[in-house]
């Protein structure tokens, strides 16, 4: 797998996914530790990169506070369906749906039915974990297909463990193009790193901006591989050299 090459280090504006790139999968949301040394690295790039460094995720905005402070100058939450640029601005969403209440309560009564699954909310979605209860994963796609069928304001997509229901028109690649609009990230060129399937649309957007997108697995192997990637970049200024394939990863 040959990948992107990366741009100088000083041009850059960095934009990482949160879970399964920073941090390692849990088996509930609210499980995931931050490692040690992270929140350091990150405080240090985005000093190196003159703030120009985003976390663009599904999480809502203030999980990404609670566990990471003011370490990202911007947070991209709830796959772009809400932006803040910086800790002190005011967050800003675009005109979209919520779902309906009685999709919601359809969730509920769906993990209800499977102990160990979870419901994890979200202003304008909601998520079904099945991590703990994996013959739940058709069950669950079923339903919500059903939901969705005959409407176009909403969609449904598959994770890690998890089916997502969100509104069109937030995806991470909108969130990018949106981040890269505004200083300090305009005039830069934009680094994406992600681990899973909604991140590839912040991939597309930010190579068709001149940039770089990178998947964990062939790029770091894992997020521990991210993390020490950061931790390098933090103490030379610069970004260390990527592998042409991590070790097991199949081009």
């Amino acid at each position: 797998m040959n990948l992107d090459p990366l741009p100088p280090f000083a041009q850059t504006a960095l934009l990482l996914d949160f879970d399964g790139t920073l941090v390692d999968l849990a088996p509930r949301p609210d499980a995931v530790v931050v490692a040690p040394g992270l929140v350091d690295s990150l405080r240090e790039l985005r000093a190196q990169l003159q703030d120009a460094l985003a976390i663009v995720t599904g999480r809502p905005i203030e999980t990404v506070d609670a566990l990471l402070g003011d370490a990202p100058r911007a947070v991209a939450g709830e796959h772009g369906g809400v932006v803040r640029f910086a800790p002190t601005a005011p967050a800003e969403r675009p005109p979209l749906p919520a779902p309906p209440a009685e999709w919601l309560a359809l969730a509920e009564r769906l993990v209800a039915a499977y102990p160990g699954a979870l419901l994890e909310r979200k202003a304008r979605g909601f998520a079904l974990h099945y991590r703990a209860v994996p013959e739940a994963a058709p069950i669950f796609r079923d339903a919500l297909l059903g939901l969705l069928a005959g409407q176009t304001q909403f969609q449904l997509l598959p994770a890690h463990m998890l089916w997502e229901i969100r509104p069109r028109g937030a995806d991470k690649g909108r969130a990018v193009a949106t981040l890269m609009q505004r200083p300090p990230f305009t005039g830069r060129i934009p680094v994406f790193i992600g681990d899973d399937v909604t991140d590839e649309d912040g991939m597309v957007v930010a190579r068709q901006l001149g940039g770089a997108g990178y998947q964990v697995a062939p790029a770091f192997g894992t997020p521990a591989g991210v993390r020490a990637w950061l931790a390098e970049a933090a103490r030379t200024r610069s970004w260390p050299a990527l592998p042409p394939a991590a070790p097991g990863e199949l081009p």
